[in-house]
């Protein structure tokens, strides 16, 4: 038996295939094959050797003793070398100091055995796959293996070795010098660890290497510029590190390089020339870079197969070379957040929004035929027309245009009936703020897919047309802020049932409001003021349980009275009635506004006394109801609010006292001049209260007096003690929860002025400018000695609701302290140098930003370098997630519901360690109109973004957009994808799908990644638990979704499970 292993095993060595061993039938077939031993074949030929009379018995034998000798001189030295490899493999492993996911335990010493080379080429991550050195390790790939330590140089043994990829770890340590001299070295990916020091020099001696990928570490040092040596290179990659210098003019002699990758580098120093050189390039990412400077060089218009640029937020300035158009290949241009001038052109997408670009947008933009996304908003774009728009007749030609935004230039005239000639499949179009005349074009009824039209404040003029009504798929329409007149059209709201967002405010609209509104049954933010409506209030408004956020009826002619179907809106945040004629008493039904927060009565003709049963209304924080003709005492349970920041009763015929406690211990926060009210606090300085006690015989005066004077003692501590308890501690709690920005400032370390943030962020650079929201931008920062890194969101106060996101913000964090929570700094709340007011929150800086960017990497899948999240990783990060809103809900001082629950707030640490934020549309403070612009998803307005807003909000609707979440993190689909669309949702997608075809509807890049990591049978069972969870929190019915800390008990079960 020994014999024949032996010999199998020289024929594997190669001998064995020599055709001097074959042995031929009568026939003259060759009877032996691939794989039969020696021994046996030597054997048969002996055989019929002998059978012939051809060869004696001894001749058999020293053919087989010759064949010993012979495997000796060419397997020996195999051995050693196996040897050899085995010794540095166990040496890696030893380096190693946690493998949680036990992907090395088949790493087991062979001890010298004989057959070592099958062993360690069966070893977890190993491959032996050269023919010519069969056995020799050739590929080591333990990428995403969750493994801890450091990298051992003893790499540097394995001289077969082309393939080293450790990517998505957390190895530390430095690169190993000795990689650079692995002669055949092709492939090195490290990326997505914590690796430190410098590049390695060594590394530009490795002539054959085509991928280097060290994004996402801590690297710091300059890039070589001997890298050029390395011409073979079809993929570099340093994006997220902490380099210095410039981007080497070398480069550009590389002409097989595919890829360059140099996102958040912290480069300086401009783009080289050089780089149009760089023949076969197809993508190049720079952005970040927030120093990089200088202008876009002209020559990168020879990058002809040019495929991904982007260049957002690098410090650039200048003009955007025209040539830079012309390349016929590029499909993503990103130039956001930079100081760029000149005219704007081409792409499948472009986002060019918030530069200083002037001038018109030339024609020729018509030749791009798959234009998709057109982004010009927040630039100085301009052109006059007085019939046709030749941009509209231009982009008429880009047949798969999908979003279009001029949304704040200069863009002046007529709006034209060419806007017909754009796609009929096009879904969002922003032509907001500019200075756009004329009426609304009777062909908008053609756009069948328009899901978001916005013209609002610009100076249009006519009607509204009944072929809006035509636009079945609305769900966002505001044209508010125009000069339209007459009525609005019956058929407007009859047809559009999916509109969740109506602004028709500040036009010269007139008439009563139609009966069909009745049929609006997704709405959820309507404003109708400043307009000329008159009639009774609306009852079939007020009916609209699908008011969550906002209703303004403010500032028209209104009259009779409140009608009680005001009580249906339980879930509305937002109701302004103000300035109309509304009379008679307010009635007892608002008291079933539960959810109400803003109430704006003011400006009426309103009677009677302040009902009692409004008392339920304990959520307000804002309420006027001045000059009316209201009557009676002022209730005492104003003063339980203890959310109330703003209480106007003035001008009413208000008596009796006024409170003391609650709100009105500060006279900044409540007014109640013009009434006939005594008491209060000193600062008042009303009249005191008469005395009503009533007049007693002597008798009694007497007995009152003995009582009064036997318990003096007893009535000052009394007194004292009461006083203490009722007035100073309530006032002490107020003054805490009014002065929030303060109350956060004492808590913390830092009290800052506008100059040191000024200071801090280099003038509110367009280079630190890291993100824009809807109330604000966020610009990273360095503050204190420590030249700690923050990010610091300063509110546009300019915007309606900014403020009341602040107010929000800082309420909810004044009072939240847990790991997976965002952390606020200090708050600031002052004036800039021009006097002007500046609200800004300093939040702890978050190196690898938010979820969203992790799981929609902004280059096209096949050209994204991006890494994977891994499994472990994003359940780690679903587990954060809902640990953080375990706490918010049921953990802190008082219970709070997110209420925009999405990837782009789930921010990531070092670690990787998620923390939710963005509590701008937190229960207690409600949000507005966000910025219609957004890629990720459009929100209309309504308490959270779309696709993750649940049929009712509370804490059930958190869950609800955490199980919308999961589906997103494990299946790569956004809720908003145009694949979710009549009627579809991404719920019914997977709840179609599981059980029996969920792995079809995964993340098939996840399954990828993790294919070699764990077994497909474990695989399934952690993805089915994920699942089953996601769609247990997205049931319709409140109820029947699972309580955060059953999702906690779940998701650490998956955790274990999975290693």
């Amino acid at each position: 038996m020994a014999v024949d292993v032996v010999f199998a095993a020289v024929e594997q060595g190669g001998w064995g295939s020599s055709a001097g061993f074959r042995h031929h039938d009568g026939d003259g077939s060759q009877r032996r094959r691939h794989g039969q031993p020696l021994l046996q074949l030597s054997k048969t030929a002996t055989r019929q050797q002998t059978s012939m009379g051809g060869c004696s018995k001894w001749k058999s034998q020293c053919l087989l003793i010759m064949a010993f000798f012979i495997h000796a001189v060419h397997v020996l030295p195999i051995c050693a070398a196996q040897s050899s490899d085995e010794q540095t493999l166990l040496e890696f492993k030893a380096a190693i100091s946690s493998d949680p996911n036990g992907v090395l335990d088949t790493w087991v010493s062979t001890n010298g055995s004989m057959n070592a080379t099958d062993s360690i080429c069966r070893w977890h991550g190993v491959s032996c796959n050269s023919q010519q050195h069969p056995g020799r390790v050739t590929a080591l790939e333990l990428m995403s293996s969750n493994l801890m330590g450091v990298i051992s140089p003893s790499l540097v043994n394995l001289s077969f070795l082309h393939t080293l990829n450790l990517s998505n770890n957390r190895i530390s340590g430095g690169i190993p010098s000795e990689l650079g001299h692995l002669p055949r070295i092709r492939v090195i990916s490290l990326g997505g660890n914590s690796l430190i020091g410098s590049i390695p020099a060594s590394l530009t001696n490795c002539v054959h290497l085509t991928h280097l990928e060290l994004s996402q570490n801590i690297l710091h040092g300059e890039i070589l510029a001997n890298f050029s040596n390395c011409r073979d290179l079809r993929v570099f990659n340093v994006s997220v590190n902490s380099l210095s210098g410039g981007i080497p003019a070398s480069f550009g002699s590389l002409s097989k390089l595919q890829f360059l990758g140099l996102h958040r580098s912290n480069l300086t120093g401009g783009i080289p020339l050089s780089l149009g050189n760089m023949s076969s390039l197809l993508a190049f990412d720079a952005s970040e870079n927030y120093n990089l400077g200088g202008s876009i060089p002209d020559t990168l218009d020879k990058l002809t197969k040019l495929y991904f640029l982007r260049l957002a937020s690098a410090g650039l300035s200048g003009a955007i070379p025209a040539s830079l158009f012309n390349i016929s290949s590029l499909r993503t241009l990103d130039l956001g957040n930079n100081d760029l001038s000149g005219n704007a052109t081409e792409l499948r997408v472009i986002q060019l929004q918030s530069n200083s670009l002037q001038g018109i947008v030339p024609s020729d933009i018509g030749r791009l035929k798959d234009l998709a996304v057109l982004n010009l908003q927040f630039n100085q774009l301009e052109d006059k027309w007085d019939k046709d728009w030749p941009l509209m007749t231009a982009l008429g030609n880009c047949s798969r245009l999908f979003a279009l935004s001029l949304s704040s230039n200069k863009f002046q005239g007529v709006l034209p009936a060419s806007l017909v000639n754009l796609t009929i499949g096009i879904q969002r179009i922003y032509i907001n703020a500019n200075r756009i005349s004329g009426a609304i074009p009777l062909e908008i009824g053609k756009f069948r897919n328009l899901d978001v039209f916005v013209l609002a404040d610009n100076a249009l003029t006519g009607t509204i047309p009944d072929t809006i009504g035509d636009l079945h798929s609305m769900t966002g329409l505001d044209i508010s802020g125009n000069k339209i007149s007459g009525e609005i059209p019956p058929m407007l709201v009859a047809n559009l049932s999916k509109l969740a967002f109506l602004d028709l405010s500040e036009n010269n609209l007139q008439g009563s409001i139609p009966e069909s509104f009745q049929r609006m049954s997704s709405i959820a933010i309507l404003d109708l003021s400043y307009n000329r409506f008159s009639g009774m209030l609306p009852k079939q408004v007020l009916s609209l349980s699908s008011l969550t956020l906002f209703l303004n009826l403010s500032h028209n002619t209104f009259s009779g009275p409140i009608p009680s179907e005001v009580g249906k809106l339980s879930s509305l945040g937002i109701l302004d009635l103000s300035d109309n004629r509304l009379s008679g008493e307010i009635p007892q039904a608002l008291a079933g506004c539960q959810s109400m927060e803003y109430l704006f009565l003011q400006g009426n003709q309103l009677v009677g006394r302040i009902p009692q049963s409004l008392v339920s209304l304990k959520g307000l924080q804002h309420l006027d109801m001045s000059q009316n003709n209201l009557s009676g005492p002022i209730p005492d349970f104003f003063a339980t609010f203890q959310y109330l920041r703003y209480l106007n009763l003035s001008y009413n015929q208000l008596d009796g006292a006024v409170p003391t406690t609650g709100v009105f211990n500060d006279t900044k926060n409540f007014f109640v001049t013009g009434n006939r009210v005594c008491g209060g606090v000193s600062e008042l300085q009303l009249p005191k209260c008469p005395d009503r006690s009533g007049k007693g015989s002597h008798r009694s005066r007497t007995v009152l007096i003995v009582l009064a004077s036997v318990g003096s003692v007893v009535a000052l501590v009394l007194i004292t003690g009461t006083f203490f308890i009722c007035v100073l501690k309530p006032m002490k709690q107020v003054r805490q929860i009014n002065d929030t920005s303060l109350s956060i400032l004492r808590e913390q370390h830092w009290k800052l002025s506008y100059a040191e943030l000024h200071r801090a962020t280099d003038g509110f650079s367009a280079a630190n400018l890291i993100g824009v929201g809807s109330f604000g931008s966020v610009y990273k920062g360095i503050l204190g000695s420590e030249e700690e890194e923050v990010a610091i969101k300063v509110l546009n106060l300019l915007q309606h609701g900014a403020e009341r996101s602040f107010l929000a913000e800082c309420e909810v964090l004044r009072s939240v302290r847990h790991r997976n929570l965002v952390k606020v700094i200090t708050a600031c709340s002052t004036v800039d140098n021009s006097g002007d007011d500046f609200k800004a929150l300093v939040y702890e800086f978050m190196p690898n930003r938010d979820l969203d960017k992790w799981l929609h990497p902004t280059i096209d899948d096949d050209m994204s370098f991006s890494r994977v999240l891994s499994m472990s990783e994003r359940v780690r990060i679903a587990l954060d997630v809902a640990e953080a809103l375990d706490y918010l809900h049921h953990h802190g001082q008082a219970p709070i519901v997110h209420c925009d629950l999405k990837p782009s707030n789930v921010l990531l640490d070092d670690d990787m360690v998620a923390h939710v934020g963005d509590f701008g549309l937190s229960r207690f403070v409600l949000g507005a109109k966000d910025n219609y612009f957004q890629r990720t998803s459009i929100s209309v307005g309504i308490k959270g973004t779309v696709g993750y807003i649940p049929p009712e909000y509370g804490m059930g609707g958190d869950v609800y957009s955490y199980g919308i979440l999961l589906l997103e993190m494990f299946t790569a689909n956004r809720p908003t994808d145009d694949f979710f669309q009549r009627g579809k949702s991404i719920r019914g997608y997977v709840a179609t799908a599981y059980p029996d075809k969920a792995m079809e509807i995964v993340d098939q890049a996840l399954l990828q990644l993790q294919e070699k990591d764990m077994s497909a049978k474990k695989m399934e069972v952690c993805l089915m638990s994920v699942l089953r969870v996601a769609l247990q929190c997205t049931e319709n019915s409140p109820r029947a979704r699972m309580l955060t800390g059953d999702i906690i008990r779940e998701l650490i079960y998956v955790r274990n499970y999975e290693g």
